[in-house]
Order: structure tokens, then sequence, then C-alpha cells
């Protein structure tokens, strides 16, 4: 298994609720698919340099996780089905940058507290 990460840009419209049930979904479908969510993380409502579906502003939203290669198409076929996804980017991640998304999570902890 891999490591990725996948940001998607949810519609603005979307209510609190409706963004919550996208976020469970996509932990359904890697979850379903034999892979590990390690982390999950709602950055808000954020303007975009430019509009995507003539609206300005998006709900970004970041998953890291484990999953197989072979069940990345059928994760990213299923994102691209979903009205309420306008965008998303999966990357793979190396050791460097697992590593720095580790020391990120990390800090990210220390600050909560």
């Amino acid at each position: 298994m891999n490591n990725y990460e996948t940001v998607l840009i949810l519609n603005p419209v979307l209510s609190d609720e409706q963004v919550k049930d996208s976020m469970d979904k996509f932990v359904g479908l890697v979850t379903s698919s034999k892979g590990e969510l390690i982390s999950s993380e709602l950055w808000g409502l954020k303007k975009m340099k430019y509009s995507i579906q003539n609206k300005k502003t998006g709900f970004y939203v970041l998953f890291e996780f484990k999953l197989s290669p072979d069940s990345i198409s059928s994760l990213e076929i299923e994102l691209k089905r979903d009205e309420r996804v306008m965008r998303f980017l999966t990357v793979k991640l190396d050791k460097h940058a697992t590593e720095y998304a580790k020391n990120r999570r990390n800090k990210e902890q220390v600050k909560a507290k």
C-alpha cells in the first residue's frame, strides 16, 4: 500500500451537514477499498484565485490515507461522479513527503492544545 494525499474542493453552497456527509463518503470509499485513513482536515471556506463552475469560493478538505495503487482509479471515478466535488487532486507521497505531513500534523496538534 502506498501513501496518498487528496485535496477536495467542495461546492460552497453546501451546508455544514452536507460537507460532513461528503467527508464521510470519501472515508467510506477509502475503507471499502481496504485502505486506511491517516488524517482528514477541513480547511474551511476559502476564496479561489479563479472561478470554478462560476463559483469564487469552495470548501477545502485534505485527506491523507494508505491505499493500494489498483484502487486509486476507482476512487477517482467516484469523486468525478459526485456533484458536490468541484475539483480534486490526488498525489502519491514519497518518504520525504510522508515525513513532512507527519510533522505538520504534530505541529497542528500542539497548536490546538
